[in-house]
């Protein structure tokens, strides 16, 4: 029973372990990471800039209350001229006229008609738009990041591991050369020398698992997860090239931008505005000491005629300069992106070639090197020189890691560059 138990336990632990040896794993929890959480604030920014823009277009209404003192009799609301003869003739009728009046109501406004309003609604909808791609740009990025430092991991464990095999044949070679030693048949200057090739080794290791713990903090500081061991990767397609959709979102604020000229100038039209009051007086009349309570309401169309705003010639001009600054901005980025391009396709086709070199001479490189122990086993070759076949295998087999670590690092940049999906090139 307690083992059961133990397992139930252990298996939300299990399956954690199991889910981070996937890919799709990490792309899953990159989601929640604050350099996303970020993007999606501005997405939310933005969908309440248009909130805001539309909600110009709703009534407002006001609620007041005020107590004014006047020196003399002052009117409580207007009155017809007609109403007040009658209240002349007759002091018995309390007149709306008081010193002290105490007055309470509500007050409504609204837009009928203001052009910029719909303008500035349709800004914010296109910056909606421009925050929601970068959102996906981003996690483009990095998703490239992700797999870009898990390349590196693997380069570093098969760097390791290559180190590690020359580290063994070393060990192998050095009790042949204390032997000969030993026996007189080499030098002492011998033995100190596979001696150090070995300390080497050992010093390699070190900036080894020094670069490894660089690439697991790269994964961690997007995804939140340690992976110890590099995770397995397979390449299931290829870059699609076409626009740059790393572009889009500027191609956005542009647009957005634009808008907004259009909105200052709108500013500039004749808008009609929906007015209303609502007004309950009360005071002490001041013929006759009676208390009157008085109702009043106005509704009104008022059209707004700009005929001459300096500040918003100068707005016009200032929105005008942002749009130029952009496109300029956007000149200069599509021109380097279309160099980056360029360099970096031409750059896969060659590194597709230089693996498959790199693979025939590894394996040329180990065959001379099992015939350089053979021949310093045989007094036929010296220390030194059996030494250079160990070195050049070990370069040789780091070249070819290396490569195919920018090979993985190249197509992720295309593909964040052409805006394709990560999930659908690497597995």
């Amino acid at each position: 029973m307690y083992r059961n138990i133990l397992i139930l336990l252990c298996f939300p632990i299990l399956l954690q372990a199991q889910d981070e040896r996937e890919m799709s794993a990490l792309f899953d929890s990159l989601r929640t990471n604050p350099h996303i959480r970020s993007d999606e604030i501005l997405m939310e920014r933005a969908l309440l800039g248009k909130s805001m823009a539309n909600s110009k277009l709703f009534p407002k209404l006001d609620a007041f209350g005020t107590v004014d003192y006047t020196n003399t009799p002052s009117g409580m609301l207007p009155l017809a001229p007609n109403d007040l003869f009658v209240m002349i003739k007759d002091q018995s009728i309390a007149q709306p006229f008081s010193q002290n009046i105490f007055r309470a109501g509500a007050a409504i406004s609204m837009p009928v008609f203001v052009k910029s309003i719909y303008t500035m609604a349709a800004k914010a909808k296109m910056m909606y738009q421009s925050a929601e791609i970068k959102w996906e740009i981003d996690l483009l990025k990095n998703e490239a990041v992700i797999v870009s430092s898990n390349t590196n991991l693997q380069y570093m464990d098969a760097l390791g591991k290559a180190l590690d095999k020359k580290r063994a044949s070393l060990e192998t070679v050095k009790k042949l050369v204390n032997t000969k030693v030993n026996n007189g048949r080499a030098p002492e200057s011998a033995r100190l020398k596979i001696s150090n090739g070995i300390n080497e080794i050992d010093l390699m290791r070190n900036e080894v698992a020094m670069n490894r713990e660089k690439a697991i903090a790269a994964i961690f500081t997007l995804t939140g997860v340690r992976v110890e061991k590099p995770i397995p990767m397979e390449q299931t397609g290829t870059y699609a090239d076409g626009e740059f959709r790393v572009l889009a979102p500027l191609k956005k604020k542009i647009e957005a931008t634009e808008l907004g000229v259009r909105a200052e100038k709108e500013k500039l039209y004749p808008a009609l505005l929906l007015h209303g009051n609502y007004n309950h007086s009360y005071a002490m009349s001041y013929n006759n000491n009676l208390a009157v309570n008085k109702d009043y309401a106005t509704v009104g169309l008022v059209l707004k005629i700009p005929l001459f705003e300096k500040s918003q010639y100068v707005k016009i001009k200032q929105s005008k300069l942002d749009v130029l600054d952009l496109q300029n901005e956007m000149d200069k980025m599509r021109m380097d992106f279309a160099a980056q391009a360029q360099q970096l396709e031409s750059s896969l086709t060659l590194l597709d070639a230089s693996i498959k070199l790199y693979e025939s001479s590894v394996k040329d490189k180990e065959e001379l090197l099992r015939i350089a122990k053979v021949a310093y086993g045989t007094d036929r070759m010296t220390i030194e020189d059996y030494l250079k076949y160990e070195d050049d295998l070990l370069m040789e087999k780091s070249k070819l890691y290396k490569v195919q670590a920018q090979k993985w690092q190249t197509l992720m940049k295309l593909a964040v560059i052409y805006g394709n999906k990560i999930e659908e090139i690497v597995k």
